[in-house]
């Protein structure tokens, strides 16, 4: 009888390095656990354990777990700044373009839970980690822009006042929808009623619009 045949396994080919791929399931599970804990409760191996990854590939690509909690910082501000840009304002009659500028912020607020939490955080850390950001003027500052042209044309064709200062009406928008869902929770146990609800909330944002433009009449 011949002797056994010794038939080593080959071992299993190594998986193609996707960094691209891991980077950003360390975001999206990163962007989990920090709005959920902020910066002081979330654990890397939290983070690593979400992504399917180990955490020495968040020291690779972030450096740090500060570095990490920038990095979420930053997209969050990506995400709202790319969605309004599909939007399209420009291409409005000026009325129209704030009035989606509006709505949008206002939805984005409703369905983005995690933002408001992420800008909670970093608001009790006084923005020390967003001041070491190098790229988040140049995200932000376009709208600013864009909302100025749409009043520069809304006063030249009469649509609107005179003399508004861009940043002043986005801080206004901004602080329409921030508000509302920042404090949904204690509002409705404090007057009774679920700010919640869908219809609600559709109702607020019809007034958000109509609140900033009538503000911007003449």
């Amino acid at each position: 009888m011949s002797p056994p045949v010794n038939r080593r396994r080959r071992p299993p080919a190594p998986r193609a390095r996707r960094p691209e791929e891991t980077r950003a399931r360390l975001l999206e599970a990163a962007w989990t656990e920090f709005s959920a804990k902020g910066l002081g409760g979330a654990r890397v191996d939290a983070v690593a354990a979400r992504a399917a990854t180990n955490k020495r590939m968040i020291y690779h690509y972030f450096g740090s777990k500060a570095g990490l909690y920038l990095a979420v910082l930053e997209q969050a501000y990506d995400r709202i700044r790319g969605h309004e840009r599909a939007l399209a304002v420009e291409d409005c009659p000026p009325a129209e373009g704030i009035a989606r500028l509006v709505a949008y912020n206002f939805a984005f607020c409703r369905d983005n839970p995690g933002f408001i939490h992420l800008l909670a955080n970093e608001n009790l850390h006084r923005a020390r980690h967003l001041a070491r950001s190098g790229k988040v003027r140049a995200v932000n500052l376009p709208v600013i822009d864009t909302i100025g042209r749409l009043l520069e044309r809304g006063a030249a064709d009469g649509t609107f006042r005179r003399g508004v200062d861009p940043l002043d009406l986005y801080i206004t928008i901004a602080a329409l929808g921030y508000f509302y869902f920042s404090n949904i929770h204690t509002l409705s146990v404090v007057f009774g009623r679920d700010l919640a609800d869908p219809a609600a909330t559709a109702a607020r944002s019809a007034q958000n619009v109509d609140v900033v433009l009538r503000f911007l009449r003449p």
